[in-house]
């Protein structure tokens, strides 16, 4: 028991010992709050533009390094990486980041939804800022 009483040698007056024992019991309960909040906060952490990607039978890529991605929504509506970019304003915005020609792979999401010509005009301006390696991006057919 925490902060057991002694008897003092039978003189009748009692005193209370120190404990030396940790309780654990609330550094257990923090932490399971802890585990609880990342684990639901993970999934979100990944989910950058929302987009319906066309299902295919390719299988996944595996890549060590964090690709540059180009969001293509139904609505035309464009993102470079997270942040929202004007058509107009892609071919430059591409070119600050590697310069003149790269050898850098970019992922191109197009929404299941969005027109044809519209991504073929994203495709032809980042083949035409330099970029040689453009790769499409879609959702594997789930069994």
């Amino acid at each position: 028991m925490a902060g057991g009483l002694d008897t003092g040698g039978g003189n009748g007056r009692r005193r209370f010992k120190p404990n030396a024992e940790i309780n654990v019991t609330p550094f257990v309960d923090v932490m399971l709050v802890l585990l609880i909040v990342f684990m639901i906060s993970a999934p979100l952490l990944t989910v950058g533009v929302e987009v319906d990607l066309p299902d295919t039978e390719a299988r996944a890529m595996t890549t060590s390094e964090e690709p540059l991605t180009l969001t293509i929504q139904s609505d035309g509506t464009l993102y470079l990486m997270e942040t929202e970019v004007a058509f107009d304003e892609l071919a430059p915005r591409l070119q600050a980041i590697t310069g003149a020609g790269s050898e850098a792979r970019i992922y191109i999401r197009a929404d299941n939804g969005a027109p044809y010509g519209d991504v073929m005009r994203v495709m032809a301006r980042v083949s035409a800022s330099g970029y040689t390696n453009i790769g499409l991006v879609t959702e594997p057919i789930r069994e």
